[in-house]
């Protein structure tokens, strides 16, 4: 399995059989100035409704659309919404946030989309067991450094792979990724926007893995 970092929040895992599925498709303007998407997918899942992140129409191939909360079967894939908040006030500020949980070639991967807050125990339990989690600590609109520390301590993945930071492609007022790697040695930084995982070659213990945006 394939995990390319297009930008911002959006990511394209593309399975061994070629099965693509791209995750929160930002639109460029207002402080996004990653290259427009141009990739196709088989699947598209949506977060939330913001423009930094529905951006669907970008999407090639004429994918199928994921939202929301609950169960969903799509393309032979089984995707779990898990209803979350975009704030830490259950969503006063910035409305509601689903966090999506679905596995590709047996790796468990979950995409917290833009959580403003740390998770309930329920919502632990709703999300399981997690290989992959693909976290959000630029802070301002979502969790910062200290509370995506925290949430993946609750959720214990294998990997995890920061997104929704400050680069030089986005201005919006968020902080860079260098205060959720401070402090830590198990930092695999990755020259890419692109990296291969394995069900069987997974880490033992948490490894943070760093991508550079595609776009």
């Amino acid at each position: 399995m394939k995990v390319k970092w297009l930008g911002h929040a959006c990511f394209l895992i593309t399975s061994k059989d070629g099965l693509r599925v791209i995750v929160d498709p930002y639109a460029v303007g207002g402080g996004i100035n990653y290259s427009p998407i141009k990739e196709a997918a088989d699947v598209v899942m949506v977060s939330h409704d913001h423009g930094d992140h529905n951006n669907v129409s970008a999407v090639q191939g004429k994918p199928e659309v994921v939202k929301g909360s609950g169960e969903k079967a799509v393309k032979g894939i089984q995707f779990r919404g898990v209803a979350t908040s975009h704030d830490a006030s259950q969503g006063q500020q910035r409305g509601t946030n689903t966090v999506f949980c679905f596995t590709i070639d047996d790796v468990k991967l979950c995409h917290l989309g833009d959580l403003g807050h740390v998770l309930s125990p329920g919502q632990v339990t709703e999300i399981g067991a997690v290989d992959i989690l693909f976290v959000p600590v630029g802070g301002f609109f979502t969790i910062d450094a200290s509370v995506a520390n925290q949430v993946c301590d609750q959720l214990k993945p294998k990997v995890v792979i920061p997104m929704h930071f400050k680069t030089p492609k986005c201005a919006y007022p968020l902080v860079g990724v260098e205060d959720f790697l401070k402090g830590k040695k198990n930092v695999r930084k990755i020259g890419s926007s692109e990296v291969e995982f394995e069900r069987g070659k997974l880490p033992a213990s948490t490894e943070i893995v760093l991508l550079q945006p595609a776009l």
